[in-house]
């Protein structure tokens, strides 16, 4: 089985929420989720499995970065035979028209990593989106919810630290908000056949300099974690 997820065949859910922390991924499955077990906890990248309103579902924390990302995704799909995936986490706000505690919906994933070239080839530049069922079933559900919501581009970098990069352009381009995973992930739904979609709270801003304390990401992003669930049922066969 798995190399990196120490979970028995059966232990998870067909659906995974998927956030980078692990810590958050226990958060989300104790707070949300009724009877989580904890099915893994190898390198305490911990993942539970539980039921939300008698809907099975799984929350597996995947790391930061797409590499990291890649590993439990790959594992997931491949040992597993999960369907769904939600990447739920924070990131850094860049458009104005983006305000702390937004939450986003990734359309499409823009990204500064080697992955698509290294999975392509040179000269190709493929696109990756998020699945249209999915995003359009949590875009509604966020107005039913009355939560603020914004759709579009999110920007994967392959660097947290990035002093080269020309935020500006990019926001000029219509790319809302950074994170590190959303490209790899929406790459590999691709691959493998299955369905994804990143749901995002605005946890700081690159133009602003309004952020929220690391305590804050772990426990605040309730209508991130409630919208994810909710689209996640209503979306299961």
């Amino acid at each position: 089985m798995s190399t990196h997820i120490g979970a028995k065949p059966g232990e998870i859910a067909d659906t995974v929420l998927m956030p980078g922390d692990p810590l958050r991924a226990k958060f989300i499955a104790e707070t949300y989720l009724d009877n989580p077990v904890r099915y893994s906890e190898v390198r305490n990248m911990f993942g539970y499995t539980g039921t939300y309103k008698g809907h099975r579902i799984s929350v597996q924390g995947s790391g930061m970065g797409i590499p990291s990302l890649a590993i439990y995704t790959t594992e997931l799909i491949k040992e597993y035979g999960v369907k769904t995936i939600y990447r739920v986490g924070s990131c850094g706000g860049m458009s104005p028209d983006v305000k702390i505690r937004d939450v986003i919906l990734g359309q499409s994933g823009t990204t500064d990593s080697s992955i698509i070239q290294n999975t392509f080839g040179p000269g190709m530049y493929y696109s990756p989106i998020a699945d249209f069922g999915l995003l359009d079933s949590a875009y509604h559900t966020a107005q039913e919810m009355g939560i603020n919501t914004k759709v579009g581009n999110i920007f994967a970098a392959d660097r947290f630290y990035n002093d080269e990069l020309d935020i500006h352009k990019l926001i000029d381009y219509g790319v809302l908000a950074t994170e590190m995973e959303t490209s790899g992930l929406y790459l590999l739904a691709a691959k493998h056949h299955i369905r994804a979609l990143t749901i995002l709270t605005v946890s700081d801003h690159l133009l602003t300099g309004e952020a929220l304390s690391a305590k804050e990401r772990e426990t605040s992003f309730d209508e991130m974690a409630r919208l994810s669930l909710e689209t996640a049922i209503k979306n299961m066969s």
